[in-house]
């Protein structure tokens, strides 16, 4: 074994490790797995039978080279997702020999293998050429390399390249017609003039994940975004750095957006939650899906009523655009009139005892047994030996003793002017 192998294990090492049949027992049902006989040349090191999922896990396994390439071939080639994660591939030829040997896969995790210095030929990327999901987060991979990939993978519709330590993006020379889904969390793209970039890049974008970028504003003119974006329907801006609400608006002139995550940004920290959920529905007339929740035509209704209403006191050089768009739809509304929907807190109720009848304040905070406490002295009885009647006057329904020590007097809707009825309790 040549020194370099011995740094890392084999591909082969570690699925027979892992998916031995002491290690792996076989399961029964259907797309479970399959035991794998291999039909290389009798005497191979491997054991004689592995039971193989379809989709293989072997993230963390010091995986550093391929192994016997025939073996990959034959134990391999129902398999359609491979996780190769957090391993110790520094090598695209290494890469290539396993991907090589496993004709149906369709997904592959390379993160967390340090190949930022791998040398890529387009040669060697065609072996990739039947993968729709390539996941290369924190593997340092260059813009070159990545677009090496993309000109030889026909079919590929994900791509994950998160945690790369991106500041800006070199254009390729070939656009990935196929690529549907872009996800690059947690890079450093803060200028929108690198971010425009994938218009061109990837013409068929359907989903764009960028939070964690600091990305700064938005500087293109809507005709300019309606012909660089024509058919993304989704886009996260997490923790972007937007400040302003005419970004905001430019989102709608993405043709198809439906789908927008924008939390944690610049912009909505002066408002509550409720102000920052209407008042983005009212600006993104299209979106029907804001930061994970449906928008349904009743909350889309109070949002852009309440945005109207919102900017009354605005002057008309501050009045946004959007304002009198809605101005149109509903006309110029009254404010809403101000309801304090808070608890009350006292009552003044008239305490009833045998012949005599007293008016007292009550908190209605306090409990049965802390009222009864409070009106030993009106009725010089001690709470021991007090029944309490709640007789509501805005009813016909009788006494209500108020039975239990603990509740609080609020349970039970007091109102001014309603009775309390003391009577003594019997020997």
């Amino acid at each position: 074994m040549e020194a370099s192998e011995m740094e890392g294990r084999t591909f082969m090492q570690a699925i027979s490790e892992k998916y031995s049949p002491e290690n792996f027992p076989c399961r029964r049902g259907p797309g479970m797995g399959v035991v794998v006989v291999p039909s290389g040349p009798q005497g191979s090191p491997m054991k004689d039978r592995l039971n193989l999922p379809s989709v293989l896990v072997l993230n963390g396994s010091g995986i550093s080279h391929a192994g016997e390439e025939g073996e990959i071939a034959a134990f391999c080639a129902h398999v359609v997702e491979l996780d190769l994660s957090h391993n110790k591939l520094q090598d695209w030829d290494e890469i290539r020999k396993i991907v090589s040997n496993i004709p149906n896969l369709a997904f592959l995790n390379l993160s967390s293998n340090k190949l930022n210095d791998a040398v890529l030929d387009p040669g060697c990327a065609k072996a990739f050429s039947g993968i729709r999901r390539f996941v290369l987060n924190n593997t340092q991979v260059s813009w070159d390399t990545v677009h090496t990939f993309t000109q030889e993978m026909p079919e590929l519709e994900e791509l994950f390249l998160c945690l790369n330590e991106y500041t800006t993006v070199t254009p390729a020379a070939m656009p990935c017609p196929t690529l549907r889904l872009l996800h690059i969390t947690d890079n450093s793209l803060h200028e929108w003039n690198e971010v425009r970039k994938f218009g061109s890049m990837f013409p068929a974008l359907d989903t764009l994940v960028m939070a964690n970028n600091n990305l700064s504003s938005i500087h293109d003119s809507g005709e300019i975004l309606q012909r660089l974006f024509p058919n993304l329907r989704s886009i996260n801006l997490h923790n972007s750095g937007l400040k302003q609400w005419e970004d905001i608006e430019k989102l709608n002139f993405l043709p198809k957006l439906e789908e927008v995550r924008l939390q944690g940004i610049p912009l909505l920290q002066p408002y509550t939650s409720m102000e920052r959920r209407s008042l983005m529905i009212a600006q993104l007339p299209s979106v029907t899906n804001l930061n994970g929740s449906v928008v349904t035509d009743g909350e889309r209704e109070d949002a852009e009523r309440f945005f109207i209403r919102y900017h009354l006191d605005y002057s008309e050089e501050e009045l946004p655009h959007r304002y009198h768009c809605l101005v149109t739809k509903y006309g110029k509304l009254a404010p809403l009139a101000e309801i304090d929907l808070r608890p009350r807190c006292h009552a003044k109720v008239e305490v009833r005892y045998e012949d005599k009848v007293e008016q007292v304040n009550i908190r209605l905070d306090q409990t049965v047994a802390e009222l009864k406490k409070q009106l030993k002295t009106v009725v010089q009885l001690p709470t021991s030996k007090m029944r309490l009647y709640y007789i509501d006057k805005g009813t016909a329904f009788g006494p209500d003793e108020l039975k239990y020590s603990a509740l609080a007097l609020h349970s039970y809707s007091i109102q001014d002017g309603d009775e309390i009825l003391v009577v003594p309790k019997k020997k």
